[in-house]
């Protein structure tokens, strides 16, 4: 029965996919078609207001500072609305303003689409906060990951001189895509029971007389766009585990397509920019493989329980159920979560920190990788970069100068590449040591074995990899992790979109080349299986010692 359900939901995820894709390509393809006729009259009024009349194309240059520029002025405005929200309307139950260190780090944390909270929803926000902040950074951070991803495919696949405007782009991924699909998904998820309301809390009476205070709130329409765009904050703080968040089995499965769907389609928009469909099943092809891999770690793993509590004589014969829901139970939860670190969303509907250490495993790794689906636009340009990587690998097999869609790699782009590779581990490794060698960081460390490390390292991870879920025993609210994670999620963001935006300018301006007998192909199995391969080989080389000291170790130790 477990199997079945995976395998029920996988399939329709491979049903959405291809026709989500080819409409992603339209709207994003800057040719007449029916979106313009569906969306036309809503985008020109918005695009007369910010005067973008002509939406001429933009270098990469250009593209990146437009969209740094939105960013840092929708982080100014988010910086001042929480730490005046005391005072602004839309707040029953009278939250005051958050700490200047909490602030700068949730600002950073949903602008970067990370969505890593070291504050508890319910209790430190409110109304007005979740609407005009959170979800509004929802919108424009899956909007700005989105925009850099088309970006990048016009370049490298040369669709156009340009690698397009910012502004447009911007746009139509909330016009087209997030505010149609967030409106569904929110009558959909009120429909089956998820509160949306701007009623205060719920004061009342228990079978036993006493008081209880049950929070609410308009929690349906942050649940939509927290997955559509991959963010994952929850306006609880305990996330889709909540039963107003995720109340049922059917919820969970709308929730996993909701965060999967997209970034399971844009493949398939870059094989129709590429004009050869086969190009976009080779990086689905593997994703999908990798993500396999990583779901049957996942569900073997917990399904096989905790030995250290058979040890106890803890009856175990129905899988490690520590810190999950019954009415998920050990398929759903472990589907989740490798869903949710594959897609970065970073929304949980378990207690990561409870996991089994090969099941705490599997969303590390896959955060690590950053590109199995991956976020809004960040899964697809990521394993285009190892794409690229691994024909400049067997390029250098054959002595000949790799192509890559018809273009030559040469050191230009293979240096950028190499800083966009190495600053993930280095933003990863580097901030972890420290939070090992300082009293600041080990004094919030909850667990003083190898499980410690695991805490530590997945926290730094989730923040690079802009997912936000977190091994929740760190007491991470506190100025150095505030400030320690807020700069990992910037570097973590920025550094590697900027890096591949100037691959992609680079590329664009560059001759084609037509294909010959000596051209590597990029649009069959054995390409795939040396992608799959070169993604595992740059992952083991930069990440498996860490992975050896933390949940490697703890689960020979709990086998002994």
């Amino acid at each position: 029965m477990d199997v079945l359900q995976i395998v029920i939901v996988i399939g329709m995820l491979a049903l959405i996919a291809k026709p989500l894709g080819n409409y992603v390509y339209h709207v994003f393809s800057n040719e007449s078609n029916r979106t313009d006729r569906l969306f036309g009259w809503v985008e020109k009024p918005i695009f007369a207001a910010i005067g973008l009349r002509h939406r001429a194309g933009m270098t990469w240059k250009r593209y990146a500072l437009s969209f740094i520029a939105v960013n840092f002025a929708l982080v100014a405005v988010s910086y001042v609305l929480l730490r005046a929200q005391n005072g602004l309307p839309l707040n029953p139950n009278g939250i005051g303003g958050m700490e200047p260190t909490l602030v700068l780090n949730t600002v950073i944390s949903f602008i970067t689409n990370t969505n890593l909270q070291h504050y508890s929803g319910e209790t430190g926000l409110s109304y007005f906060s979740q609407m005009a902040v959170i979800m509004m950074m929802m919108f424009t951070s899956a909007a700005t990951g989105f925009s850099v991803a088309v970006a990048f495919v016009r370049g490298i696949t040369g669709k156009g001189k340009t690698l397009g405007n910012f502004f447009e782009d911007f746009v139509k991924a909330h016009t087209r895509i997030f505010f149609p699909l967030a409106l569904v998904v929110t009558l959909v998820l009120v429909a089956l029971q998820v509160p949306q309301t701007l009623d205060p809390t719920l004061s009342v009476t228990t079978l036993q007389g006493t008081a209880q205070q049950i929070a609410i709130g308009p929690v349906a329409s942050l649940e939509a766009i927290k997955h559509l765009g991959t963010n994952g904050g929850g306006f609880f703080g305990v996330n889709s585990a909540h039963p107003f968040e995720n109340p049922n089995a059917l919820t969970n499965v709308i929730e996993i397509l909701s965060m999967w769907a997209l970034p399971a389609a844009l493949p398939f928009m870059y094989g129709r920019f590429a004009k050869n469909g086969k190009q976009g099943w080779v990086v689905f092809s593997a994703m999908m493989a990798l993500f396999l891999v990583f779901l049957t770690v996942a569900y073997t793993a917990e399904k096989s329980g905790n030995p250290a509590l058979e040890a106890l004589g803890i009856d175990a014969s129905q899988g490690s159920m520590e810190g999950k829901e019954v009415r998920f139970g050990i398929a759903q939860s472990a589907l989740f979560t490798t869903v949710t670190t594959a897609a970065t969303t970073g929304t949980v509907n378990n207690m990561h920190d409870t996991l089994t250490p090969l099941g705490g495993l599997v969303p590390l790794a896959e955060m690590m990788l950053n590109v199995v689906f991956g976020g809004k636009g960040v899964g697809l340009v990521n394993m285009l970069m190892y794409a690229m990587l691994a024909v400049f690998i067997c390029g250098l097999m054959v002595g000949r100068t790799p192509e890559f869609l018809g273009r030559k790699l040469e050191p230009r782009e293979m240096k950028l590449i190499a800083v966009a590779i190495l600053a993930h581990p280095f933003i990863i490794l580097a901030p972890t040591a420290i939070a090992f060698l300082t009293d600041l960081g080990k004094g919030s460390i909850s667990n003083p074995g190898f499980h410690g490390i695991s805490q530590v390292l997945y926290e730094y991870t989730s923040a690079a990899a802009n997912n936000g879920s977190g091994f929740e025993g760190l007491a991470d609210n506190t100025s150095f992790w505030n400030i320690t994670t807020g700069l990992v999620m910037f570097f973590g963001r920025y550094v590697s979109m900027i890096a591949l935006l100037a691959v992609a300018g680079s590329l664009v301006r560059k001759q084609w080349v037509p294909e010959t007998i000596g051209t590597f192909r990029t649009d069959n199995a054995l390409f795939a299986v040396l992608l799959v391969g070169t993604v595992i080989l740059i992952g083991a080389l930069t990440f498996l010692p860490a992975i050896v000291l933390g949940p490697v170790a703890e689960h020979l130790t709990i086998r002994q």
